[in-house]
């Protein structure tokens, strides 16, 4: 019988009522050499851009995606849904790669 991964190992699929966060062992950090934001993973350094960063610190595992893509719709004034579609795109894209994963959201 195959037994299911445990939830730390499953990979996520992004949907508005995801809550990602970053996966044990990936760290969000500013570099103050590089004078950037870097998101550190095992033994790679990615530089996420501006708008990445911001999404990145959204990350808290208890934000959705959707309430994200609101958040970012306000403060850019450009359109929830687009927003969130490419929000999710980016999230699928880091939980693809093991970098973030579901926090399952508030209690």
């Amino acid at each position: 019988m195959t037994q299911a991964a445990p939830a730390s190992r499953r990979r996520m699929v992004a949907t508005p009522q995801s809550a990602p966060r970053l996966a044990r062992g990936v760290k969000l950090r500013h570099d103050e050499t590089r004078g950037r934001w870097v998101l550190l993973v095992p033994e790679r350094v990615l530089a996420p851009d501006d708008i990445a960063v911001e999404i990145l610190h959204l990350c808290d595992g208890e934000t959705t995606i959707a309430a994200m893509a609101e958040t970012l719709a306000e403060k850019y004034a450009a359109p929830a849904d687009q927003i969130e579609a490419d929000v999710i795109e980016m999230i699928q894209d880091l939980a693809n790669s093991g970098f973030l994963i579901d926090g399952g959201g508030k209690p």
